[in-house]
């Protein structure tokens, strides 16, 4: 079984930056290809970006591209989603995932663990 544990949502105002983590545990974090998704009060959850086992590869919505960076350090067995120029529509509960395999995987069926999720809230 794999754990992960978000931090780092909050409140910011539009244009605004934050960082937001992702601590995983249970299985060796350099094994797992991690994703990051979100979910706006009732819409669908929706992919953000996701990132490959060593870091040299990732993939963004298009929506996001260009704004958010997706990176991980598997030594601390953590991942980040880095957002800048944030806009209201960004607002979301964010949550991380994970899988075993190597593709970067977009869809909410393509992870097998998934984080609490951490809110963010941006204002305009």
């Amino acid at each position: 079984q794999v754990q992960l544990v978000e931090s780092g949502g909050g409140l910011v105002q539009a244009g605004g930056s934050l960082r937001v983590s992702c601590v995983a545990s249970g299985r060796t974090f350099s094994s797992l290809t991690m994703g990051w998704f979100r979910q706006a009060p009732g819409k669908e959850r929706e992919f953000v970006a996701a990132i490959s086992r060593t870091g040299d590869v990732t993939n963004y919505a298009g929506s996001v591209k260009d704004r958010f960076t997706v990176s991980r350090d598997n030594p601390r067995n953590t991942a980040y989603l880095q957002m800048n120029v944030l806009r209201p529509e960004d607002t979301a509960v964010y949550y991380c995932a994970a899988n075993q395999y190597q593709t970067l995987g977009i869809s909410v069926g393509q992870y097998d663990y998934w984080g609490q999720g951490t809110q963010v809230t941006v204002s305009s």
